[in-house]
Parts: structure tokens; C-alpha cells; sequence
């Protein structure tokens, strides 16, 4: 097997692993370019595992490439989300179930709350299962530090399980109903579909009109959505409703430009969190990513 032939056996692990250290579709792929880069001078030879040896690589990457995008996020204008990846290609239910809760944007969210290498050990054993003694080559730290580090984000994370939900035929239906709710103004249908105590945040990175706090309650998240849709959707855009990240969405897109996805947390039948992406860099070729395993 050429050396090609076994990085791209593993590219979709190494993908995922990249992705979620960093929260970014873009930043991942550059990731998982450069181990590429590094697989082809390897002592091949010498290396018991490929994925092990790949693993390492593409940590040890992303925690320098956090340590490098801390101090970016630090100065981002309003709030910081994920760049959202589409999960339409992953049919099957038992699949998108266990990808759910790790792909979701809220957890995402979440894990910028940790260290770079708590974050790293963390994913490693908790979503990739990875023993400690592997995690420990890993980031150069003992067993009984990446215990403690996993152990400490635990408890910052603070994982629960059937916390997210994976987008069901039930969720899509919820969100194209609040999407025709929204498309006529249906100010009391969309507060029949929102949490009491819902949550929008929005993402525009100071590049296009966003709110720069995150707006709480339905009644307040429902009118913001009807004046947007007034006063802000561009004559032309289409409205659709999609899957990302392993959750139920709402894409706008003006010609092939995706111009807006909104992921939608449901959970009890009810949508919980709106996390709406309007920042243009993280929504550049959306529509023709690949899902994310």
C-alpha cells in the first residue's frame, strides 16, 4: 500500500479530529494537508501504526494552531461559533446518533472553555477512544497527567448524555415549519415552536450585521427573526432546510452564495439554541462540503 493510499485510509479521522480541536472546516483541512505533508517524509519503516502516527501528528498541529487562534478569538468582534460543516450525507440514524453529540455547535462551543491540551486528551479518549497510554505519546505528557486532564474537562464540559439531539425526521419538520412561521411573519407561530428560555447567538464576525450579544427569551428571539427577515433578507435568496452538524438547519443562500446557516438545537420538541453563522469566511463553499465522520 503506497504511503497516498494510507493516509487516505485514515483522512476521515484525521479530519474529524482536526475539526473539532479547531472549530474550523477551513483551518482542519490546512491541518490535515500539512501532516499529509509530514506522512510523506516519515520514517515509515519504523512506524508500528499509522494511525497512531497520524493521530499524533494532527494533534500536536492543532494544539499549536490553538494556542496560535486564542489570542484571534480573543479580539473576534461579538461572539466566536464554529464554522458549521454539512451532515446531509449521513444517512443512517445510528451513525448521526453517536456523531450528534460531538459534532453539535453547542459542544463545539463548549470546548473552547478548555486548555489546548485538555481539549486534545479530552477528544482523544471521550469521541476518538483512544487508551491513555496512546494519548499520553500523543501530547508528551504521562498517563496519569492525561488522566488528570481528562478527568478536569469532564468536569468543565460537564457532558450529559441525550444532551443534543441528532436531527430527526421529527426536528426537520419542526424547522421548515418555523422557517414558512418565519417566511410570513407568523410572529405567534414561531413563539409556539421556541423555548421559554431560548437562546439565539450570532455569528457575523464584524463583517456583516450581527447582534453582538447573544438574545435571550421567545418572544424577543422571535420578533428579532421577523425584522431580520423584513428588513434584511435580500430579494432572490433562497431558504432551505439542511442538516449541519449533525442537527437540523436553516440555509439562506442568494445564487450559489450561502449568505446565512442557522443550526437549530431541538430538543422535547422545542428549539432550545439558535446559533445563526452570517460570517462570509465561514461560509464559503458550504454547499459543496462533503459531511463530516
Amino acid at each position: 500500500m503506497s504511503r497516498l493510499d494510507v493516509f487516505n485510509e485514515h483522512r476521515s479521522l484525521l479530519f474529524g479530529l482536526a475539526y473539532r480541536m479547531s472549530g474550523s472546516r477551513s483551518d482542519a483541512e490546512d491541518i490535515v494537508q500539512e501532516a499529509f505533508i509530514r506522512w510523506q517524509s516519515a520514517p515509515v519503516d519504523e512506524v508500528s501504526s499509522p494511525k497512531a502516527y497520524l493521530s499524533t501528528i494532527v494533534t500536536r498541529l492543532a494544539i499549536d494552531h490553538l494556542r496560535t487562534a486564542k489570542v484571534q478569538r480573543e479580539e473576534y468582534v461579538g461572539p466566536w461559533l464554529p464554522e458549521p460543516v454539512l451532515t446531509t450525507a449521513i444517512r443512517d440514524p445510528l451513525t448521526m446518533s453517536a456523531l450528534a453529540e460531538s459534532l453539535s455547535l453547542a459542544f463545539l462551543v463548549v470546548l473552547e472553555n478548555l486548555s489546548e491540551t485538555e481539549r486534545a486528551a479530552f477528544l482523544l479518549h471521550e469521541v476518538f477512544e483512544y487508551d491513555y497510554s496512546d494519548i499520553a505519546k500523543m501530547i508528551g505528557k504521562n498517563e496519569a497527567a492525561c488522566r488528570q486532564l481528562v478527568h478536569r474537562a469532564k468536569e468543565r464540559v460537564a457532558m450529559k448524555p441525550g444532551r443534543f439531539e441528532a436531527s430527526t425526521e421529527t426536528s426537520r419538520q419542526i424547522a421548515q415549519q418555523f422557517l414558512e412561521a418565519a417566511q410570513s411573519g407568523d410572529i405567534d407561530g414561531l413563539m409556539s415552536m421556541l423555548a421559554p428560555d431560548v437562546r439565539l447567538v450570532a455569528d457575523g464576525g464584524g463583517k456583516v450585521a450581527a447582534a453582538k450579544k447573544p438574545v435571550d427569551g421567545a418572544d424577543a428571539v422571535a420578533r428579532l427573526i421577523d425584522g431580520l427577515m423584513k428588513k434584511f433578507l435580500p430579494a432572490g435568496a433562497i431558504l432551505n432546510v439542511t442538516e449541519a452538524n449533525g442537527q437540523a438547519a436553516l440555509l439562506i443562500s442568494l445564487g450559489n452564495t450561502v449568505i446565512s446557516m442557522s443550526v437549530l438545537e431541538i430538543r422535547d420538541g422545542l428549539i432550545r439554541r439558535i446559533f445563526a453563522i452570517a460570517n462570509p469566511d465561514k461560509l464559503r463553499c458550504l454547499d459543496t462540503r462533503e459531511a463530516v465522520s
